[in-house]
């Protein structure tokens, strides 16, 4: 009986695998095998040692403090509107969330190019500014119009997980802790924050790592004045088709993304190890 429940579950699997042979482990290893080797198919580091340079070190290190902008912003946005949730009537709770939630059900590349519209010297901003009689203000292809960007597009992804946990929360042990003395800081501080720590780590890996990667809100809001290390990979794979250098500054930026998914990993079980103590 063992064996066949087995076998069944290999039968359900088997898709998957397929799916993530041809979609995942594949392009992987093209990825790997253009960034270790020259134009003829040997093996070469010289793709590695370009991709260090400093220009290209420059991109990546304003790409990290971009990306860990954005998700530090959207964490703190995120957390009061899913304890605000947590409290209100359900009705009005599912309007709020929806409206939040609005930006994963509409092209990425056209809520972006809204912020565009919206940013631009003539947009709505400094019109708005214009008719209030105020100077106005240079936002368009500027670091700052790319984290607004990351945060509008990337905030349902933290949302989401923090939602979930602090749903899961038990409030019995809220109501203990009331019960027991504690005021409503001292109950966030020892109780609600570390049991929601899995949504907190899972929401800033999935905003953390999309942002760091993204090269479409960059290039809109951005322009040709800030480039990212997202914005040099694409260019290289479609303009300049230098797929070897493009396959090595890839790899670079694979190392980063494997390190916060181990971060979180590593966060997730001694989170998991902690006693809350009210």
């Amino acid at each position: 009986m063992m064996h066949d429940s087995k076998a069944v579950a290999r039968l359900f699997a088997a898709p998957f695998a397929l799916w993530a042979a041809i979609f995942i482990v594949l392009p992987l290893l093209f990825v790997f095998f253009h960034g270790l080797t020259d134009a003829e198919g040997a093996f070469s580091l010289a793709n590695l040692r370009e991709a260090v340079q400093m220009e290209y070190l420059r991109a990546l290190g304003l790409s990290v403090e971009l990306a860990l902008i954005s998700t530090v912003l959207c964490l703190v946005l995120a957390y009061p509107l899913c304890l605000i949730l947590q409290e209100i009537r359900r009705g009005r709770m599912v309007l709020i969330f929806l409206l939040f939630l609005l930006p994963l059900w509409m092209n990425s590349l056209l809520t972006t190019m809204a912020w565009q519209t919206i940013l631009e010297k003539n947009g709505i901003i400094n019109m708005i500014l214009h008719a209030l009689a105020l100077p106005e203000v240079t936002l368009i292809n500027t670091p700052l119009a790319i984290v607004i960007g990351m945060v509008y597009n990337f905030l349902p992804y933290m949302v989401l997980p923090l939602y979930v946990s602090l749903a899961d929360i038990d409030k019995s042990i809220i109501e203990a802790a009331h019960d027991l003395g504690a005021g409503r800081f001292q109950t966030f501080r020892r109780i609600v924050f570390p049991l929601s720590l899995p949504g907190v780590i899972s929401g800033c890996t999935m905003v953390f790592i999309p942002a760091l990667t993204t090269f479409v809100i960059s290039a809109l809001l951005g322009g040709n004045k800030i480039l990212l290390i997202g914005n040099i990979i694409e260019q290289e794979f479609t303009a300049a088709y230098d797929w070897q250098l493009g396959s090595a500054l890839s790899m670079i930026l694979m190392v980063f993304i494997i390190l916060n998914i181990v971060l979180e990993a590593f966060s997730g079980r001694e989170t998991g190890k902690q006693e809350v103590k009210p």
